[in-house]
């Protein structure tokens, strides 16, 4: 679905400026986005399989929910609406843990540059995967893993090719938060 967003400078500082995203993606214009981490209190981690027809990234694993802000949006409003239309999973604003802020650049081709400040936030998940209701047009699944096989797989073998190609060191923040966490 196109949206309007806010458009960032390189530095993620707000311009005033609203665009489209389309054409954000189209012109590799910076704006923020959220990213919610879902955790269980006995170490495992949400993963969300991407949609078959995503444009970026489909069918890779990735982010417990992801999606973009938009314009005017407070940041944790976002991430509150995004969980609930990714999982169906109700949760408010004291459920969230920012856990920081990340640049983001990624290439798909020449028309599309997700050039993005993912607003990064860590959320305990207080009941059964089951009970989630996965947004069928967005993910095509939802599975929880032990932290310690995602952080083999994205980290320790860095044998990523079944995940979104984030920086490691954005993985590893990730794993670091949650592992305090638990």
């Amino acid at each position: 679905m196109d949206e309007l967003i806010d458009i960032l400078d390189s530095r993620g500082q707000p311009t005033g400026q609203t665009c489209l995203k389309s054409e954000a993606h189209r012109k590799g214009l910076f704006h923020p986005t959220v990213h919610v981490w879902l955790y269980t209190s006995n170490g495992q981690v949400l993963l969300q399989l991407r949609g078959k027809n995503k444009e970026t990234n489909p069918l890779l694993w990735d982010v417990s929910v992801a999606g973009h802000v938009g314009a005017g949006e407070p940041i944790p409003m976002a991430a509150v609406r995004e969980v609930l239309e990714e999982t169906g999973l109700g949760i408010s604003v004291r459920d969230l843990e920012k856990i920081g802020v990340y640049k983001s650049v990624q290439t798909h081709r020449e028309s599309l540059l997700d050039c993005e400040f993912h607003h990064s936030f860590v959320c305990e998940l207080k009941v059964p995967v089951l009970q989630l209701k996965k947004q069928e047009s967005e993910v095509e699944d939802l599975r929880l893993i032990p932290l310690i096989q995602f952080s083999e797989e994205v980290w320790g073998l860095a044998n990523r090719s079944g995940y979104v190609p984030y920086d490691t060191s954005y993985y590893k923040a990730v794993i670091k938060a949650i592992q305090s966490r638990l």
